[in-house]
């Protein structure tokens, strides 16, 4: 990545202390043969210390480019990050700092957990020489003591005989222990904050739920802040504070996690949660979301969710929706829909409706039930 945002914006005030990360209307294209790709546009939110935010959505939604921007992996170009982004952290804004003082945060005070480790990780390096690399660095540690810690970070991550493990080679391990080295990793300098990009992606059930039990388990212990990214909204319920849902490259819902999974208020949101089974939809037709992700080169003129919603009108094939405040939730509670406005509000009473018949009984009845 470049040194520094090119004609940066005046920034604004630095968030409340207790602020740990603030996410400023942050847009990230990427300039491609076929024209731009508006991969995140303006998004906004922040996570607080010790706490955890999880973001959903489909693939190409723009979750995995949020966090490679927040912690700057992008080459620009072909990434070009908007001028007016902000990305507060820790009291510092990230995105203009010169690119020295960006790594002397990045593995130390913020480290990321990637999807796929055998990727990740460096295949002609072992292990220990791959964790203690990152401990030297940023602590300022002998080569001795670099081996201790990075024994103790796997022990911490439950890997047996670690001292015989950090000789080891990624494709010595298995999948779930692979991704426990990038967990101890990460973990090795004890940062404030951990992003986590689909950790159990390809990793088997009882994997999944060792890989996300041990991370609720390490952030007990640290109290460090986890931003959680995933598709899996079964993970969303079990293990964050706050959810943000994104869809073609926005925000178009966030809130607490109880607010979002129980009460949901735009219509993506509703037509993700209505496509789970569940017992009560036993005989029912399964929920769908029709159609696909729009291809972010033709991008609808307006509401982007627009052609697959089902309660679309005029308006939003004219105007694109804004992320307006939910009526009688919490003040960080936001949708993105039309409906939430005055000139939607019966529309919005029908919506809330249909969606809870839906989620008691499915979308209609099998037609046959031989």
């Amino acid at each position: 990545m470049t040194e520094t945002l090119s004609a940066p914006a005046p920034l604004g005030s630095p968030p409340a202390h207790e602020v740990l990360l603030d996410v400023r209307d942050m847009k990230t294209h990427f300039k491609v043969l076929d024209g731009i790709v508006p991969a995140v546009d303006g998004v906004s939110f922040s996570l607080g210390r010790g706490q955890t935010l999880g973001i959903v959505g489909e693939s190409g939604s723009g979750k995995s480019v949020t966090a490679l921007t927040i912690m700057r992996l992008l080459d620009i170009p072909p990434a070009v990050i908007g001028a007016e982004s902000e990305v507060w952290f820790d009291g510092r804004e990230i995105l203009h700092m010169p690119l020295d003082s960006m790594r002397r945060i990045r593995g130390k005070d913020m480290a990321m957990i990637f999807q796929e480790p055998l990727t990740s990780l460096n295949p002609v390096l072992s292990i220990g020489e791959q964790i203690g690399e990152q401990v030297r660095l940023h602590l300022k540690v002998s080569r001795h003591e670099a081996r201790d810690r990075s024994i103790e970070s796997l022990r911490s991550v439950g890997i047996p005989s670690p001292e015989a493990r950090i000789k080891q080679f990624p494709h010595e391990m298995s999948g779930g222990m692979r991704q426990r080295v990038m967990i101890a990793m990460a973990l090795s300098c004890e940062p404030k904050l951990l992003i986590a990009d689909e950790p159990t992606t390809a990793l088997d059930v009882t994997i999944q739920a060792q890989i996300l039990e041990l991370l609720k388990v390490i952030q007990q212990r640290t109290g460090s802040a986890l931003l959680l990214i995933t598709h899996d909204l079964g993970v969303v319920a079990e293990m964050v504070d706050h959810v943000v849902v994104m869809y073609a490259g926005q925000v178009v819902e966030q809130g607490t996690a109880n607010e979002v999974m129980l009460e949901p208020k735009a219509p993506y949101t509703m037509g993700l949660l209505e496509s789970i089974p569940t017992a009560e939809k036993r005989g029912g037709r399964l929920s769908v979301i029709k159609g696909v992700v729009p291809s972010p080169f033709h991008l609808p003129p307006a509401c982007r969710f627009e052609p697959r919603c089902p309660y679309a009108w005029d308006l939003c094939h004219e105007v694109a929706p804004e992320l307006y405040p939910v009526v009688g939730s919490g003040s960080g509670r936001r949708a993105r829909c039309h409906l939430h406005q005055a000139a939607g509000e019966s529309r919005r009473v029908a919506a809330l409706e249909l969606h809870a018949d839906a989620m008691r009984v499915g979308r209609g009845l099998k037609e046959d039930p031989a």
